[in-house]
């Protein structure tokens, strides 16, 4: 039966359910992670607790990143964060004079080690039998530093300290688009063989941030495009590259510089980054945030989402549903309209969960759900398509489940039976979302997907 069309009303009280529905959700993670602005996070996980070292932007004059402390935070939940205060400063370092910028962190032979850039020149090394606190200059000196040692570039900043399986240590650094890696001894505060450059082959040029973790064998290099930049990835058999450019992780942050770390958690992989989340923050006011990161079954990196919920327990991956005549378009939600654009932003909007059909949870039937919202689904309505909540009634289900069957057009593709109206299938008319009988060629087409990640 036709029913009548979606009112204004009906749609404005959609728009304040949802809202409600936002503000009522249970307690969790949230971005800003800490109510302190803080930028650089270096993650690390110690004795079953995560751990995030920063460069402390509460404390810089707000015209420049002047800090001269670092910070520490740490969670076993990551809903929870304990700050832990300043575990060291520029003046431990009896060589340094400014600036405390983004730091890296390590654990080894019954210590912990900070390794920390000063001076847009110098990149000192700190050492305590605690990740929190009572850190101390082992060295006396610099453990990189430009005019002293040979190829550091010119900015050696940016620290990230790796430990292979085997046991090898290397730092990475690097700034002013000159990636560098070098072996560190096993004491963790010496190195070892000439500082090397770091290739990536392809892609996106590195101009700062570097960070190497590594994941079923292959080792991900990660770094940020520019100011402001992208983090983009390579990856490599070997931790000294080459590496081959991968693809984007993260997309431009709301301010003019992007720096990020990933780490497993309870075999769940993260990414934390900063960006401008909260009032009176900015360029020097940065603040920190964490999102899932998630692979695909070839070992490609998921291009992550950047939330306001962030983290707090783990999500089903979301898809795309990708137009086969347009396949620079994406069926995305809009104002609680469904339509196909390209370029979505924010990219959540075109993020969908698919999950069993509402009505029938039997395969191939499915039903589509918000990624951003969740609880909210695609539904038909009047053979027009919205976003709505679930309110539990056997129409909503039937309206919002839908049959998978080989793409009208494309088998190797997939196309969407209505479960209600079986002579119907959901299809773009005009770039917007209909659910219509198909007859020609050109029906087939608009009613034909790809599903992707």
């Amino acid at each position: 039966m036709r029913r009548p069309a979606l009112t204004t009303a009906a749609r404005l009280l959609a728009v304040c359910t949802l809202a409600m529905a936002l503000i009522a959700a249970p307690a969790h993670a949230s971005n800003p992670l800490v109510h302190r602005f803080a930028a650089d996070p270096s993650m690390h996980v110690y004795d079953n607790r995560v751990y995030v070292y920063t460069t402390d932007d509460e404390s810089n004059s707000g015209t420049y990143w002047d800090s001269d402390a670092w910070r520490v935070y740490s969670s076993s939940d990551l809903v929870i964060w304990t700050d832990h205060g300043a575990p060291f400063s520029v003046g431990g370092f009896a060589w340094a004079t400014r600036y405390a910028w983004a730091p890296s962190a390590a654990q080894r032979n019954g210590y912990y080690y900070l390794y920390l850039p000063t001076d847009r020149s110098r990149i000192g090394v700190a050492r305590s039998t605690s990740p929190t606190g009572g850190f101390t200059d082992p060295r006396g000196t610099p453990l990189i530093e430009k005019g002293r040692d040979a190829n550091t570039g010119e900015e050696p900043i940016d620290p990230a300290v790796f430990i292979d399986d085997n046991g090898q240590a290397y730092l990475y650094f690097g700034g002013a688009r000159a990636p560098k890696v070098v072996r560190l001894n096993a004491d963790m505060i010496s190195t070892t063989g000439a500082i090397q450059n770091v290739t990536i082959n392809g892609g996106s040029g590195f101009a700062e941030a570097g960070f190497m973790h590594k994941r079923n064998g292959v080792y991900y290099y990660s770094y940020s495009t520019g100011w402001p930049g992208q983090i983009a990835y390579a990856t490599s058999t070997s931790p000294l590259g080459p590496f081959t450019y991968r693809g984007v992780i993260l997309e431009s942050v709301n301010v003019n510089t992007n720096h990020h770390s990933i780490a497993a958690y309870n075999g769940q992989w993260y990414i934390a980054y900063h960006r401008n989340a909260r009032a009176g923050g900015g360029t020097y006011k940065r603040s920190l945030a964490m999102e899932y990161l998630s692979y695909e079954a070839a070992g490609t990196i998921r291009r992550v989402t950047q939330t306001s919920t962030g983290v707090g327990t783990p999500t089903i991956a979301a898809d795309r549903l990708q137009s086969h005549n347009f396949p620079d378009r994406y069926v995305r939600h809009y104002d609680f309209d469904v339509r196909v654009d390209p370029n979505v932003s924010p990219a959540a909007d075109a993020q969908w969960r698919i999950v069993p059909g509402l009505a029938d949870t039997n395969s191939p039937y499915v039903s589509f759900e918000a990624a951003n919202h969740p609880g909210y689904y695609l539904r038909h309505w009047n053979y027009d398509f919205v976003l709505a909540r679930n309110d539990g009634s056997a129409t909503f289900r039937a309206d919002a489940t839908f049959r998978r069957v080989p793409g009208l057009a494309d088998s190797s593709a997939t196309s969407f039976q209505s479960y209600n109206f079986p002579d119907r299938y959901l299809r773009h008319y005009d770039y917007l979302l209909r659910l219509d009988p198909i007859s020609t060629a050109l029906d087939r087409a608009d009613a034909t997907f790809r599903i992707t990640g």
